[in-house]
């Protein structure tokens, strides 16, 4: 390998937006945010959710952006600022990059993950 996973996560931290989680939970209530949920299925049924967050896994979140995918959201051509979250910080600092590489501009991920959310009493909804 040429390159290890923290080496590209931290390649990616210096070309995107990290928004420390206190701000990310002030977010919660503008309209103008959206968030993303990038994790498996399984951890959104374990640890539970940021309201309202839309679950774009990682490995479809290309096809979900994409206006021609079948599979596009909505969410990403809103025009909202989106954040993204993951369990740590790391998968949503490279979804963030990629989405960048897509032509996002507003889109960043919150520093720490979920974990750093419910650690900072977040309000979040369990399935």
């Amino acid at each position: 390998m040429n390159k290890s996973t923290k080496q590209l996560v931290d390649e990616a931290i210096t070309v995107i937006e990290t928004i420390p989680v206190t701000l990310a939970i002030q977010a919660i209530a503008n309209d103008d945010v959206a968030f993303i949920d990038i994790r498996e299925l399984s951890e959104l049924e374990q640890d539970g959710r940021i309201p309202g967050a839309l679950h774009a896994p990682r490995g479809t979140l290309e096809w979900l952006a994409d206006p021609e995918s079948s599979r596009h959201n909505s969410v990403f051509a809103s025009g909202k600022k989106l954040i993204l979250y993951c369990a740590g910080g790391g998968r949503s600092a490279l979804a963030t990059q990629r989405l960048q590489e897509l032509g996002f501009t507003r889109v960043a991920h919150i520093e720490g993950g979920f974990k750093a959310w419910a650690e900072a009493h977040g309000p979040m909804v369990r399935y």
